[in-house]
């Protein structure tokens, strides 16, 4: 008896759309925790905190993750593993790229090369965690969009 699966994961776009939102919420979620993690962590503050992290996180995840996942999709590459590379991957870049000026595009303040690696370095190190969040968020999102069909 052959035990290999004959099929593929399918998604509709009511649940892609559903996994985004589920993403956003999550992040906003996260966004919460940091906030609640801070001096000023008062009841209005980590509405504010949800609200806008979820937002923000649904429109990251569209405008960077999803055209990502549209080519990783087309080219049927739509597997958990994928889904949580593609979070880790691009919550790592999104969150290193708001440390660092923009990779140092956008204006900085001056200073030394010292104090420049420092945030580099720094930025590095609180991506890699933000990474492995992101990656979790990915595979939620896969499971709440995808369904093995034969």
């Amino acid at each position: 008896m052959n035990d290999m699966r004959t099929g593929r994961h399918e998604t509709t776009l009511d649940r892609a759309g559903l996994a985004i939102a589920v993403g956003g919420v999550l992040g906003g979620a996260v966004a919460t925790g940091l906030a609640a993690l801070g001096a000023e962590s008062g009841p209005l503050a980590l509405v504010a905190a949800f609200m806008l992290g979820s937002l923000l996180c649904a429109l990251a995840i569209t405008a960077v993750a999803a055209p990502v996942w549209i080519v990783l999709h087309a080219t049927g590459r739509r597997r958990a593993g994928h889904a949580a590379l593609v979070g880790a991957a691009t919550g790592f870049i999104v969150f290193v790229f708001g440390q660092t000026y923009g990779f140092g595009m956008f204006y900085a303040p001056p200073s030394d090369i010292q104090t420049l690696l420092f945030r580099w370095a720094s930025a590095a190190a609180t991506s890699l965690v933000l990474a492995a969040i992101a990656a979790l968020i990915g595979l939620i999102m896969w499971r709440v969009a995808y369904r093995w069909e034969r």
